[in-house]
């Protein structure tokens, strides 16, 4: 039995280095945009008199953007009759993590044992990326042999930067490759699952200034790194003691990274916070401001002479589910004919490129569905089940349907 596209494609995507920071995604995006030009090449000779069909041999739009300096956005499209219907938009991030330390395997080497693909970003998310690919060539190749041009615009868009800041969804948006009424699914691992959900995201720094003094006669300065743990304390406790998500779940906080001080004699007079939370409803950025100030300011009670100030470096709403979604309506049907059982519907518990769009839009048909487990991405050793590949390759290709339908 031949291997699926989508599991040719996994390997070939995965033995291409572009971690971030590191090489970066121009290799895989230069890949991609080859693929596609060989794709329509090679269906065009494959069906005889295809290139001279009433419909153009061009039928894919390639488009590139450039987002960051040398880094650009890769935009494949293949257009529907009706420009009012919402398009169905794939969307996966070229990006890794770094490779890093501890592999028993090449990272890039996208070995295949024991029904697993292996290879650093082989589950996140180069493994979904193949299956969209895989997809898109079915959909086009529908559309030549049937002579029909969908209703709707299919695109899949592949970005950079998803494993940093995601400016690559937020050029999206900006170029219109997005709209609020499209129905977008990116192919992050899911286990299975559909999860429509996710967290909100901010990021704070905490910069505490005192002032030094002999640690023998510490009254006479002002201690910077104990106001700051007088801040991380208050705020701990009140994150752990918001309230509860019924789809969510709990809002958490992280303090990542903490410096401060010089010397061990020494009053130290500088300290710096670094703080992730995710938060759920009602637990918004304008809550945790107000957080984040009390804090400071027990603190400055705590330890006189200190001051604090704040910065909001991220800032990612909440998503929440939307039952009357009609994505969720039909990409559960999907899973369901594909699997032979009904799909779990949770929230993904990172940030994704969907989110991204879902809270700048407040589009409610965003959402996740890919290959692989959440847990095995990031780690030494990562792989992606064969098995999960072939589904979502299945379930993938049956959403075209979806393109014939308003």
């Amino acid at each position: 039995m031949s291997e699926s596209l989508a599991v040719r494609l996994t390997k070939d995507l995965v033995k291409i280095e572009s971690t971030d920071p590191g090489t970066y995604e121009n290799a895989v995006k230069d890949w991609i945009k080859n693929w596609f030009l060989a794709l329509e090449k090679h269906t065009l000779d494959t069906y005889p008199g295809l290139a001279q069909c009433t419909l153009s041999a061009s039928l894919i739009h390639l488009t590139e953007e450039e987002v960051l300096p040398g880094r650009f956005n890769l935009m494949a499209e293949l257009p529907g009759s009706n420009t009012a219907a919402p398009a169905l938009v794939w969307i996966c991030h070229m990006d890794t993590v770094v490779a890093g330390t501890g592999w028993t395997l090449p990272p890039f080497g996208a070995f295949e044992r024991d029904g697993r693909i292996y290879g650093r970003g082989s589950c996140d998310m180069k493994s979904g990326l193949a299956c969209c690919l895989s997809a898109f060539s079915y959909a086009f190749r529908r559309q030549l042999t049937s002579g029909r041009q969908p209703v709707r615009t299919l695109k899949l868009i592949c970005t950079v930067d998803e494993e940093d800041f995601m400016r690559g969804s937020e050029g999206c948006i900006r170029s219109g490759w997005v709209a609020k009424k499209d129905w977008i699914l990116d192919a992050e691992p899911t286990n299975g699952q559909i999860q429509v959900a996710h967290k909100g995201r901010t990021w704070y720094e905490i910069e505490v200034t005192g002032h030094t003094a002999h640690a023998s006669t510490p009254w006479k300065g002002a201690d910077a790194i104990a106001a700051a743990a007088e801040i991380i304390h208050s705020i701990r406790l009140d994150i752990q003691n918001a309230p509860t998500h019924s789809d969510l779940g709990m809002s958490t906080v992280t303090f990542g990274q903490v410096t401060g001080g010089y010397r061990p004699y020494v009053v130290p007079d500088t300290a710096k916070v670094w703080i992730d939370m995710r938060l759920v409803p009602p637990l918004d950025t304008a809550a945790t401001n107000e957080i984040v100030e009390q804090a400071i300011a027990q603190a400055k009670k705590e330890v006189p002479g200190v001051t604090a100030a704040y910065t909001i470096t991220g800032n990612r709403p909440y998503v929440e589910k939307d039952e009357t979604s009609p994505l969720l309506e039909h990409l559960s049907e999907i899973c369901q004919k594909v699997t032979g059982e009904k799909a779990v519907v949770s929230y993904f518990p990172g940030y994704t490129d969907t989110a991204v769009i879902a809270g700048t839009l407040d589009n409610h048909n965003c959402m996740s569905y890919g290959p692989g487990n959440l847990e095995c991405a990031h780690q030494p050793d990562e792989w992606v089940a064969i098995e999960d590949i072939l589904r979502c390759e299945k379930v993938y290709c049956k959403m075209v349907d979806l393109l014939y339908q308003i």
